[in-house]
């Protein structure tokens, strides 16, 4: 009997209350079965307080981050002036092999995970712009996951596929993210190695890289028709509960989570719709 496993998680949860009602909303009547909290996001303090405690069986990992807003640990490799991050994902890449810079992304990353723990249990960690696919980076997190018993990181590999939308493909977004799909998937080979090492767990599969900003249903649904055998796919979205001319696809990855001709779709295709919490229970 084959085994397919499926989770969608709300990336982002905690960097504003309307991404956190988002996480609300897509938890009661919709399918969202998981969510990643921003430590040092605007909202961090709502979402521990206000929307965990409504939502019981939610899966919550760590959403690293040190690309957007504040540094907990005010690092002075990673910010500015004002300890606010200033460091792209190509400038963490090239100075990936510095001691210090890692000391530094180390101690922050440490710090923003007990800082989560301090409020909820964790069951899984993955970060904002995908900086701990980074391979040095992701020595670190599994490091640290190892040392808390998070028993899940993130990888992200992710099958080439194609949804049938001329708009999907001939936009500016669509071809970078083509190079980020063999960026990470070539990070993905090496990390894969890692999570072994320390004895943890990971997804198979990864769905939201090949469509960052452009995820809908449908991005999905054919993600999720090529995968074929025993597999647990994850796929990222940033759901905002409400539309507005700066949010309209954060709104339209909310809509994924209250699609329920999708849902069926999803379990037709012999997929369980579950996360990381769950699936760590059931070992």
């Amino acid at each position: 009997m084959v085994n397919k496993k499926f989770i969608l998680n709300a990336d982002d949860f905690g960097m504003s209350k309307a991404f956190n009602r988002a996480v609300l909303d897509g938890y009661h009547n919709g399918f969202l079965t998981s969510a990643s909290l921003c430590a040092n996001g605007k909202a961090f303090n709502a979402a521990v307080n206000e929307i965990i405690p409504e939502c019981p069986n939610l899966g919550i990992g760590v959403h690293l981050n040190i690309i957007e807003g504040r540094s907990l640990t005010r690092a002075p490799m990673l910010t500015n002036k004002r300890g606010k991050f200033n460091n792209g994902f190509l400038k963490i890449l090239l100075m990936s092999n510095n001691r210090e810079y890692l000391n530094q992304i180390e101690f922050e990353f440490r710090t923003q995970i007990e800082t989560v723990m301090n409020y909820t249990k964790v069951d899984h960690i993955d970060s904002h712009v995908h900086t701990h696919a980074i391979p040095n980076l992701f020595k670190i997190t599994a490091k640290l996951a190892k040392e808390y018993n998070i028993p899940y990181i993130r990888t992200q590999h992710e099958e080439m596929y194609f949804v049938p939308s001329i708009k999907k493909h001939l936009n500016f977004k669509y071809p970078p993210n083509i190079l980020k799909i063999l960026l990470l998937n070539h990070f993905t080979r090496i990390n894969k190695n890692i999570v072994a090492e320390y004895g943890l767990k990971t997804n198979d599969y990864l769905l939201g890289v090949g469509y960052t900003g452009l995820m809908d249903s449908m991005t999905v649904e054919f993600g999720l028709k090529i995968l074929e055998g025993d597999c647990t796919a994850e796929a990222l979205i940033h759901p905002c509960h409400y539309a507005t001319s700066n949010n309209n696809q954060h709104y339209n990855e909310f809509l994924i989570t209250q699609n329920k001709a999708l849902k069926d779709k999803i379990s037709r295709l012999g997929f369980e719709i579950t996360n990381y919490k769950k699936e760590y229970a059931l070992q």
